[in-house]
């Protein structure tokens, strides 16, 4: 296993937590994160249909025969568990009892909110960074970390084939997760749906657009995108428009959590054929947008992420708010920098107090120091926990 920068706080949470919640999208590693830092645990899977009949069925008994400490993986398959988690944990009076993992955020958090409040520790897990896979000894090109992405079973197995488990990957996450949490009438839709949105990464979503597009209503739509957020599929990045009055867009732009899905889906069959496809852009400005929201979730912080952008078209790619301090980024797919790169950071340093100095975050080799600060996209989770001081001058 490639080691995790989220260890640490997973070991930090259950020393001040009798239950520890890790969710994320499916194989992003979180039952191999919960095995290895907790080996002597007993583990329980409750995807098994016996398994998840009997806590359901009998949960008092369940618990009885899996006591703790113990890891439940995929807890919102059995939400009701949580209760008597609950009054298992009041009773045991211990800390890091129990470790739970899921890949639903509505139901898990509903349940956590509900039965957990004030017990659990929450953590978010998404596929490798390419910090932890730089600590591994692994680098590589732009345009293969875009085509390759970030699952670590593409890692940790020998010859792994992208192209197939990106097939298998979705496969069967139409089959079994989107049919666990909506009645799916019409696959093909849902499909070209799913397709369309790979190719809008990094731009404003238009749901009438794609309406027109697929011919089905917005609200049909609105609740595909939904639960294509909810299973850690999507992610959509706000608009940020507080103290910058009223005329922005409220529109937020859409990612793909895992970029090597979304190269799949546009059908790039190799990493040469990243560098030529016309949506390079938006696939490399995902890719450090997705870069940026695991450096914020590996050290257990919120997410804090957004971009700005008015109706007159001015936009930053990338906004960091940091206690109420804004870290502008240009995110930008370039391997030679120029000058151009920061002319809007500059432009938005002069619209507000408190915004730190800008970042430009581009493909190429040679970083450098000062205002704007220009770095290699491999920088990006340095910059996301430890943003620059305002200049003195």
């Amino acid at each position: 296993m490639i080691p995790r920068k989220i260890q640490s706080e997973l070991e930090i949470l259950t020393k001040q937590f009798p239950v520890v919640t890790i969710t994320g999208p499916r194989q992003s590693g979180k039952t191999t994160l919960a095995q290895i830092q907790f080996p002597d645990y007993d583990y329980v899977n409750l995807e098994e249909l016996e398994v998840r009949n009997y806590a359901a069925e009998d949960p008092k008994g369940f618990l009885l025969d899996h006591r703790a400490p113990v890891i439940l993986d995929e807890i919102q398959r059995v939400p009701e568990l949580l209760s008597y988690i609950l009054v298992a944990a009041d009773r045991n009076k211990k800390m890091g009892q129990y470790i739970l993992t899921g890949s639903h955020q509505p139901e898990l958090r509903a349940g956590v909110s509900q039965s957990l409040a004030g017990r659990t520790g929450l953590l978010q897990l998404l596929p490798l960074s390419i910090a932890e896979l730089k600590a591994a000894g692994i680098t590589m090109d732009r345009d293969e970390y875009i085509f390759r992405g970030f699952l670590p079973k593409l890692y940790n197995q020998e010859n792994s084939d992208p192209i197939r488990e990106y097939r298998s990957y979705y496969g069967t996450y139409i089959e079994r997760d989107i049919r666990q949490l909506i009645n799916l009438r019409n696959q093909h839709s849902f499909e070209t749906f799913v397709r369309l949105l790979a190719g809008r990464v990094g731009q404003l979503l238009n749901l009438n657009s794609l309406s027109d597009d697929i011919g089905a209503s917005t609200s049909t739509l609105s609740e595909w995108l939904s639960v294509l957020e909810a299973s850690f599929i999507v992610f959509r990045l706000p608009c940020y428009f507080e103290n910058f009055g009223k005329r922005l867009i409220k529109t937020p732009k859409l990612y793909f959590t895992e970029v090597g899905l979304a190269a799949h889906l546009l059908g790039i069959k190799n990493p040469e054929q990243v560098g030529h496809d016309p949506l390079l852009g938006g696939l490399y400005e995902n890719m450090v947008v997705m870069e940026a929201l695991k450096a914020r979730y590996n050290t257990g912080n919120n997410a804090d992420l957004y971009f700005f952008r008015d109706q007159r078209g001015f936009e930053i790619d990338l906004l960091l708010d940091d206690n109420r301090r804004l870290l502008p980024c240009e995110i930008k797919a370039g391997r030679t920098y120029s000058s151009d790169y920061a002319s809007n950071l500059k432009k938005f340093t002069e619209r507000a107090d408190k915004i730190l100095p800008g970042v430009v975050i581009y493909a190429g080799t040679q970083s450098r120091n000062g205002i704007p600060r220009v770095i290699n996209f491999r920088e990006t989770s340095s910059i996301m926990m430890s943003p620059p001081e305002k200049s003195s001058n």
